[in-house]
């Protein structure tokens, strides 16, 4: 039975009758469609939730060590078979899969402009499926990579040219219902990921245009530490200075000046893995 958002039932229980108030929940019509969509005559659910180790005793049955990679690409094979919606009306996840992400990654001689390309391309793809499911634009954040040449191309990109890159493609593909695009890093130095924000936040932008790195918050951080409980204190400033530098970026007024050698040291590294 479809319940609108608040209706009335009439219960009768041994002999007695009694007014019942029931309170649907908000998207109740919309969980009744769904629910019936699953039951649907000729078609079943496919349960894919088994645990990482489960997985991985399937995967070393036909000889395949288990690998995020291996678990991913056996989750892409089933979910991708053509035609399995005929047969298949819903599937049951594990938390793993959830986990994926887009990210263009800085390995390779690549130029900015071949960047660009496989940047648009992902978001576009990235976008349509967002919109295909109905979410709520203005209740996301979008954390991609800057739009940057290889980090073993030839030439290199000034902020300015990062800058006009990453924002030509995130005008062409993210809209503006997106409150905050919060860029990662990618294995910039920290000096780099800094100057590029800041490059990027000169001008106004449709949506807050921040940070959510890692290693270029991190870097100095550690190499002040050491690991050392008497370092402590030289740990937290580095980590306030950065964090300070970023902030200001974020408002288009970071100053260069003063910064030191380690700022500027790679932190890339090839093949990275999360």
């Amino acid at each position: 039975m479809a319940l609108s958002m608040k209706q009335t039932l009439a219960c009768k229980a041994a002999g007695r009758s009694r007014t019942v108030s029931v309170k649907a929940l908000k998207y109740a019509d919309e969980l009744v469609q769904t629910a019936g969509k699953v039951a649907s005559k000729g078609r079943g659910i496919l349960a894919m939730d088994e645990s990482n180790a489960t997985c991985g005793k399937r995967l070393q049955s036909i000889g395949l060590e288990n690998t995020e990679d291996s678990r991913r690409a056996y989750r892409e094979l089933l979910v991708t078979t053509p035609g399995l919606g005929k047969y298949i009306s819903g599937a049951i996840l594990f938390e793993e899969t959830l986990f994926q992400k887009p990210e263009v990654l800085l390995d390779g001689e690549h130029d900015i402009d071949a960047c660009l390309e496989v940047q648009e391309a992902i978001w576009a793809e990235t976008f349509k499926y967002l919109a295909d499911n109905k979410v709520l634009f203005e209740g996301i954040l979008l954390k991609p990579a800057m739009v940057t040449p290889g980090a073993d191309a030839k030439v290199k990109a000034s902020p300015e040219t990062v800058a006009s890159y990453t924002l030509k493609m995130l005008r062409r593909r993210v809209p503006p219902a997106v409150p905050g695009i919060m860029f990662l890093s990618g294995g910039q130095s920290e000096l780099e990921a800094t100057l590029n924000l800041n490059a990027m936040n000169q001008s106004p932008n449709p949506w807050h245009v921040s940070f959510s790195y890692a290693r270029a918050l991190q870097n100095s951080v550690l190499k002040s530490w050491q690991g050392k409980p008497e370092n402590l204190a030289a740990g937290q400033e580095a980590l306030l200075k950065r964090a300070k530098a970023n902030s200001d970026a974020q408002l288009g007024q970071y100053d260069a000046s003063g910064e030191s050698a380690a700022a500027g040291e790679r932190t890339y590294e090839k093949g990275y893995k999360y």
